[in-house]
């Protein structure tokens, strides 16, 4: 599928390299970020990535439509694999079921297991984050080995705590504060998702890999107190991958 550049309002640009969900299609919106990052264009003020388009806002005061798309075009033809050869990982303590995830053995009920067998399901396995939306910091994630069968709850909550986990299909999201949502509650994460007073807010970024680690009781609380004090630090591993 060709790139295509439709208009978003008076001031954005959807670039969109596909329609699929892929982490090809995905690893091209990234490389796009991260060259507009590195070399920008005069009049553009931000860009977010989705599963499959970067949006790029820009002042038309100082550039307009046509001219940019130009200049993105060029930009394409030669950034650069920046995603290629490595991947970020970083682990997240999660505490499963109690009443921190009310929905687990419901979970388990429905794909036909017990519920130490969804855990291991969900934690054996690393999570690619797609993208962060719905909310700041709130990443979209999915594994690719050993999908759940179930979907979202027939009907959604209209408050879940924030650093819930929530599931469904091969998907896993982490709720960065009290809000909406229809997914299942597997469990809680002792770490701030989203943190205001911080110079990055976010726990994680577009492109991170997540696993996630499951912690006793005891250790939540005490993973919590060292989030609060500032002194926890999330545990980050560079791996090699082969190109």
């Amino acid at each position: 599928m060709a790139v295509r550049f439709l208009i978003a309002g008076d001031r954005a640009v959807s670039v969109e390299f596909g329609s699929e969900i892929s982490l090809e299609i995905n690893a091209k919106v990234r490389m796009l970020k991260n060259e507009l990052e590195e070399d920008p264009i005069e009049g553009v003020t931000e860009t977010v990535p989705t599963y499959s388009s970067l949006i790029v806002h820009y002042r038309p005061e100082i550039i307009r439509f046509d001219p940019l798309v130009k200049e993105l075009e060029k930009r394409i033809g030669t950034m650069k694999d920046v995603t290629a050869g490595k991947k970020i990982i970083k682990e997240i303590p999660v505490l499963y079921g109690t009443e921190l995830g009310p929905d687990l053995e419901e979970c388990a009920r429905l794909e036909g297991v017990s519920p130490e067998e969804i855990i291991r399901m969900h934690s054996e396995h690393e999570y690619y984050v797609y993208m962060l939306g719905f909310a700041p910091g709130h990443p979209y994630m999915a594994r690719f080995d050993e999908p759940f069968h179930f979907k979202r709850r027939p009907e959604p909550r209209v408050k879940i705590p924030g650093r819930s986990i929530v599931v469904q299909l091969n998907l896993s999201d982490l709720i960065p504060f009290d809000q909406p949502c229809g997914w299942n509650i597997i469990g809680s994460t002792p770490l701030d998702i989203f943190n205001f007073s911080k110079e990055d807010p976010f726990l994680v970024q577009a492109g991170d890999w997540v696993r996630h680690v499951p912690v006793t009781r005891n250790e939540y609380e005490q993973i919590r107190r060292d989030v609060e004090r500032g002194t926890y630090v999330v545990k980050t591993i560079e791996k090699a991958v082969e190109v």
